[in-house]
Order: structure tokens, then C-alpha cells, then sequence
């Protein structure tokens, strides 16, 4: 991969995610109680062995910059590896990038400099394991001017992003951009096959079209339009992506044991948590004794910038009868600094310096940091926004009534809160 360079496109407004991108970007969304979105695209790249990268952002882009300044500068110059942050500098004009093409087309000089092979094209805010070396060597093996790693996914869910036509040796033959009849998988009509934005380009061929067409995104322009005059070839991930991994197991001693195996349980898992719902999603994923989702993997760990807070600290604490209210956090992941006072936090995510105070009740929530939960709270299937101070015995997730009245709900009922919706 020594001559790849990655581009990640990391400018999304994340208008669909509101309120939570009411002041930063959708790759810089908290994911996981210590994570951005971003991170696990990068950490894709590094431990694929991709270290040239550049990151291209563009609106509310503060957090993730500061983000990838304080965490990321590990790059070695001297091997020629660095991660460079590239936001809009008009150099072809006037204009702020005006889709994937054209933030490339726009940085064209700069890319062109370092003399790459290969072009990796990848979004900053999908939530995915892949190697992308193995992506390589299929558009390598099959002498491919571009390929898209596609995945399958249900007819009734596909108009929801770009949908690739293939013939059996999976060359694509058309290409649909959230079309409202998708076309389906030959041979099953309930399936379609999903483009999912990530592209590996020959780095000739992708300067040419980007030279000769001014268009300014790839689904909706560039792809489309070269599938007769190049040879584009769809990468099915679920079948060709293979993460090796260790699985930790408890022996017949009761000690614990591993097993290293070649393909990890959560190496066919990509979402795009382009909504709340999928966002609440993909954190529910990573809960429970099997995760869907596994950030705990040794051969391909998650990265990411790390804050000093102290340690995690349960507590029991004294009941108004005289008893003992136990602080506990069930089937759960829970970031340093975070205090569980007496109270039980059960299928949720805790990012850093979240308080849960006597009695409270966290059920299948989603908690950004510095979030005070007050005494003899009930939370159930919510997403609490970073700073959010929860006056004591409030209700959320209960009566979906009278949460309309205060939150925001999404479509499947999940409440979103803010820190102004508490004062």
C-alpha cells in the first residue's frame, strides 16, 4: 500500500443527524463513548497500512480538526507518511467544495505532487471494518479502472443510496443514485446492490476524468458516465473483506483463553449512520456479551485521540428507607471520568464524564460527555447530547407524548436531547 494515498471525505453537513451536528460535523459525531465517526476510517487506513491520507472538511469542520491535530500527528515525514487536513482553499475558484469530485479536482496539483498508484476514496462516517489492501489486490486482480465496494442490501432500503448493475463476473453495468425502483441482484428480486461510497481509483485514470469533466460528485456524475468506456468492477465486501482477529473465550477452567481467527465476526458490518436512528443503532451494536460491532479487537484496534479524565467510579449510596442503592453499569460501555452514584446504567453508552446520580435508571441510551443525570431519573432509548444537566426524577423514553412536547423523537420514537432543553 506504499503508494496509495487515502482522501476522506469528511465535509458532511449531517443535516439528518440534527440537533447533533448543530455545531460540528457528522465525521466529528461522537460514537462509542471515546470515538468520532472519523476514527474508524482512519484506523481502517492504518491498519490496512494506507499511511498517506488526506482529510478534506468543510463545514463546522473545528472539532474534527482539533480532533485530528491533538490525536493523529503520529506521522513519520522522513518515511514520506502524513496525514495532511485539507479544508476548502478556493484554489479553482471562488467556490467551497461542491461534492466528492470536485474536493478532489480542486487539490488535483497537491495530490499529483507524491506521485501515487492508487486513489482511495473514502467517507469520514460509516462505522466499518476493512482491509483495504484486500480491496487492492481484487481491482488489482481483475485490471479494473475503478472499483466500488458494494453491499448487499434490502430492495426497500436501497433507495437510500447509490444502487450498481453488475454482469456475473460482477462488472458493473449501470449505476442508479437513490433511484426510487432500485434494481435488484440477479436471481433475488428482495435484494440490491449498494454502492457504499468507498472507491479505489488508478491514479491515472482518475486524473484524466477529473482533467477533462468539471462535474462535481462521482455517484451522481462521474461513475455513471464511464461504465462503457472503462472497466468499473463492483467489490462485494461481505464475501471478499476478511479482518483476522483473536476471540476471547472462557476455557472449562473458567480462565480466560483465545483463539486467533481469519475472518472476524464483524468483518461483513458496515452502517451508515446517516440519520438518529441508525446512529442509535450502531451504539446499541456495540453492547452485550457478542457485539454486533467490536471494538475490542487486538489484530485491528480502533484509534483515537485520548482525554485525561479519571478512572471509571461505581458507588453505593444510602436510600432514603436506609438501604443500599448500588451503583452498577450492565452490558455496557463506559468512558473514563464517569461517575455511577447509586444508579444503574444497563445496554448504553457512557462517553467521558457523564454522572449518574442515586437511583437514576439508564436503559438503551446513547450519552454524550459532561451530561449530569440527576437523582431518580428514567431514561429509556434516548441520545443526550453533550453538557446536558437532567434535572432529578425527569422521564424520558416513557410517554412518547409528552417527550414531543420537550424533545425531538425520531422516526422509530428515540428521544433527543440537548443541554437548552433543560433550561
Amino acid at each position: 500500500m506504499k503508494n496509495v494515498i487515502a482522501l476522506i471525505m469528511a465535509g458532511g453537513k449531517g443535516e439528518r443527524l440534527m440537533p447533533l451536528t448543530q455545531s460540528r460535523s457528522k465525521p466529528s459525531i461522537p460514537f462509542g463513548g471515546i470515538y468520532l465517526l472519523a476514527d474508524l476510517t482512519l484506523s481502517n487506513c492504518i491498519n490496512s497500512e494506507v499511511y498517506k491520507i488526506l482529510v478534506l472538511p468543510q463545514y463546522k469542520s473545528q472539532t474534527l480538526i482539533q480532533h485530528l491535530e491533538t490525536g493523529w500527528n503520529f506521522f513519520s515525514p522522513s518515511l514520506g507518511h502524513f496525514l495532511r487536513i485539507v479544508p476548502p482553499q478556493m484554489m479553482k475558484g471562488d467556490k467551497w467544495y461542491q461534492g466528492t469530485a470536485d474536493s478532489i479536482r480542486q487539490n488535483l496539483e497537491m495530490i499529483e505532487a507524491e506521485s501515487p498508484s492508487h486513489l482511495l476514496i473514502l467517507s469520514a462516517d460509516h462505522v466499518y471494518k476493512m482491509n483495504y489492501a484486500l480491496f487492492k489486490k481484487y481491482h488489482e486482480k481483475n485490471e479494473s479502472d475503478v472499483t466500488i465496494a458494494v453491499i448487499e442490501t434490502a430492495k426497500s432500503q436501497a433507495k437510500e443510496y447509490g444502487v450498481l448493475q453488475v454482469d456475473p463476473s460482477y462488472r458493473v453495468t449501470g449505476f442508479q443514485e437513490k433511484p426510487k425502483n432500485p434494481a435488484t441482484i440477479p436471481g433475488n428480486p428482495k435484494y440490491s446492490l449498494a454502492s457504499m461510497g468507498i472507491y479505489l481509483f488508478s491514479a491515472d485514470v482518475l486524473f484524466d476524468l477529473l482533467k477533462k469533466d468539471d462535474k462535481p460528485d462521482f455517484g451522481k456524475d462521474i461513475l455513471p458516465n464511464i461504465l462503457t468506456s472503462h472497466k468499473v468492477m463492483a467489490y462485494p465486501y461481505r464475501r471478499e473483506n476478511k479482518i483476522e482477529e483473536v476471540v476471547f473465550f472462557t476455557d472449562s477452567e473458567g480462565s480466560k483463553a483465545e483463539v486467533p481467527v481469519e475472518v472476524a465476526p464483524d468483518s461483513s458490518y458496515w452502517r451508515d449512520v446517516g440519520n438518529l436512528d441508525a446512529y442509535w443503532n450502531a451504539n446499541m451494536d456495540l453492547c452485550g456479551l457478542s457485539p454486533f460491532f467490536n471494538l475490542y479487537g487486538v489484530r485491528w484496534p480502533m484509534r483515537t485521540s485520548p482525554k485525561q479524565h479519571a478512572p471509571v467510579k461505581t458507588l453505593s449510596v444510602s436510600d432514603t428507607d436506609g438501604g443500599n442503592l448500588h451503583g452498577v453499569a450492565l452490558d455496557s460501555l463506559v468512558a473514563h471520568g464517569c461517575v455511577i452514584g447509586g444508579g444503574t446504567v444497563r445496554n448504553s453508552i457512557l462517553s467521558y464524564n457523564v454522572n449518574v446520580h442515586r437511583g437514576a435508571e439508564v436503559d438503551e441510551s446513547v450519552i454524550m460527555e459532561n451530561v449530569d443525570i440527576g437523582r431518580f431519573c428514567k431514561i429509556k432509548k434516548a441520545i443526550i447530547s453533550d453538557g446536558a444537566k437532567i434535572p432529578a426524577r425527569t422521564e424520558i423514553g416513557f410517554n412518547p407524548a409528552e417527550d414531543r412536547k420537550r424533545f425531538s423523537l425520531t422516526h422509530r420514537g428515540i428521544v433527543v436531547a440537548t443541554k437548552n432543553d433543560f433550561k
